[in-house]
Parts: C-alpha cells; sequence; structure tokens
C-alpha cells in the first residue's frame, strides 16, 4: 500500500499512526531481511506463512472467508511450500492445481474471486521462494526486489505529501497523485543506481528492470486498492500496527516478485532467476 492512503482527509497522517508505522517498520524491514540472507527453510516457512495470511485476508475482504475454505487454502498453500522447499516444484505446482479446484468447489457462489485470492497468495508463494532459492544471486535478487519496492512506496509518499497535485485514479484510490506516482519511480531508480555502483550488475540493465518493477509494484497497489473498494473495505485487516493488513503491505511486492521472476525465468530458467534478474 502506497504511504499516501494512510492521510486521512484532512491531509497529513495523524502523528500516533505515523509513529505506529515507524515503528512497525524498524521491527519488520530488518526481521525480513535477516530471515531472507539466511534463506533456506526460514525463509520458506516465512513466505508460507505470509501467503496463508494473505489468502486468508483476500476470502474476508471479498465476503467468502469460511471457516472450510480458509482452511483448505491453508493446507494446501503449507503443502505447496513444503514441497518447493525441497526441491519439489512440479509436486508444488500439481498440489496447486488440484488444491485450486477445491477451494472453487468449496467457495461455491464466490469461486471467481476465491481462485483469484488463491492465484494471488500462491504466486506469491513461489515467486518469493524460487527468486531466492538461486544459489549465486537469490540473496541479491531478493534484495533489489525488496529496495525497489520500498523506494517506490516511500518515494510516493514523500513526493504526493509535498507535491501534490492531480489525482492518479481518484475513483479506486482517492489519495495517490500523479507527483507521488513519479516520486516513487525516480526514488526505485536510485534503488538501480546504488547497485551498480556496487558492482552488483550493470547500470542500463538494472535501470531498465527497477523501471519495470516500480511500475508493476504500483500497478499492484492499484489493483489491491480497487478489490478493495469494490468490496467497500478500508483495510484487509488490522495485523500490523499503523499498516493494516498483509495485503495492504505487500500488494506492490506481490506484483514485484512476480514479475521479478518471469524476467529471471525467460533469462535464465526456472532456478536461476535471480541471476537472471540481476546478471546481463
Amino acid at each position: 500500500m502506497s504511504e499516501q492512503d494512510a492521510a486521512p482527509a484532512g491531509g497529513k497522517p495523524a502523528p500516533s499512526n505515523l509513529v505506529m508505522r515507524v515503528l512497525a517498520a524498524l521491527v519488520l524491514a530488518p526481521l525480513t531481511i535477516a530471515i531472507a540472507y539466511v534463506g533456506g527453510w526460514l525463509w520458506v516457512l516465512l513466505v508460507t506463512l505470509v501467503s496463508i495470511g494473505l489468502f486468508a485476508e483476500w476470502l474476508t475482504v471479498v465476503g467468502a472467508g469460511s471457516a472450510a475454505l480458509t482452511g483448505a487454502g491453508t493446507v494446501v498453500i503449507a503443502m505447496m511450500g513444503a514441497a518447493v522447499a525441497f526441491g519439489g516444484l512440479k509436486t508444488s505446482v500439481i498440489i496447486g492445481l488440484v488444491g485450486g479446484a477445491i477451494v472453487m468447489l468449496i467457495a461455491r457462489g464466490k469461486f471467481i474471486w476465491a481462485a483469484t485470492g488463491f492465484a494471488y497468495a500462491t504466486a506469491a508463494l513461489l515467486a518469493s521462494i524460487l527468486v531466492r532459492k538461486d544459489l549465486v544471486n537469490g540473496f541479491t535478487a531478493l534484495m533489489f526486489v525488496l529496495l525497489v519496492v520500498w523506494a517506490t512506496d516511500i518515494g510516493g509518499y514523500f513526493a504526493g505529501r509535498s507535491i501534490g497535485g492531480p489525482k492518479l485514479w481518484p475513483r479506486v484510490s482517492p489519495k495517490k497523485t500523479w507527483s507521488g506516482a513519479l516520486g516513487g519511480f525516480v526514488a526505485s531508480l536510485l534503488v538501480a543506481v546504488g547497485f551498480a555502483a556496487c558492482g552488483l550488475g550493470k547500470m542500463a540493465p538494472l535501470l531498465l528492470v527497477a523501471a519495470i518493477l516500480s511500475v508493476v509494484s504500483a500497478l499492484g497497489d492499484l489493483f489491491e486498492s480497487a478489490v478493495k473498494r469494490r468490496f467497500n473495505v478500508k483495510d484487509s485487516s488490522h495485523l500490523i500496527p499503523g499498516h493494516g493488513g498483509l495485503m495492504d503491505r505487500l500488494d506492490g511486492f506481490v506484483a514485484a516478485i512476480l514479475m521479478a521472476w518471469i524476467i529471471g525465468f525467460l533469462r535464465h530458467g526456472v532456478h536461476s532467476a535471480g541471476s537472471g534478474l540481476m546478471v546481463w
């Protein structure tokens, strides 16, 4: 969720809410980076739990959060995470396809929304694990994606607050501005410059990849906002103090990590997506 969405109708966010957001970020960001660095089963466990949370929140937002449906999705996502952690990507995909069919059957009248949420959560699961599993550049690629998403979010917040101006898409997200979108985009390019300056990739390709991931991250943010607007929901949950729920916090990352894996996969294959993203 872009920081611009945090501001109430009067303009600036309440100080207490801003403090909560900063404190939560100071705890969650280093913890995420530490677990990503360790990788292995610990990263898989974190991603699996988060993906289960994303699916549960999605069901709540769309009004389909029955115990049976949430339980079935939880079991399937957990099995997928376990399978891909031990190298069984094909097994994980098969489990996902069968599990997705079961989820649709249980959902009945809400089967389209339930299937979309299941695809959303499992795409985040598989892409996050597969990018990190690259033994050579997995951590670097994952950090690149995370920092681009965070830079897009933070740059959008400060540019939107300080410059303001025309709204980006007022019907879906009333507080987002074109200046915020541009500020976030520019901030993401600075991440690419930093990585290139540290010898972690070539400047031109990294700028291109950062630009793509930043735009996709912003679109993921708008997609989540559109879903919440469709069902008249403000926050997906109140799990994270000052931030709302997992969907609110990870909407941009889900879209960006999926695009990152696709780019890496097209260039270097399934298991070397990190290198495909960073090495040109």
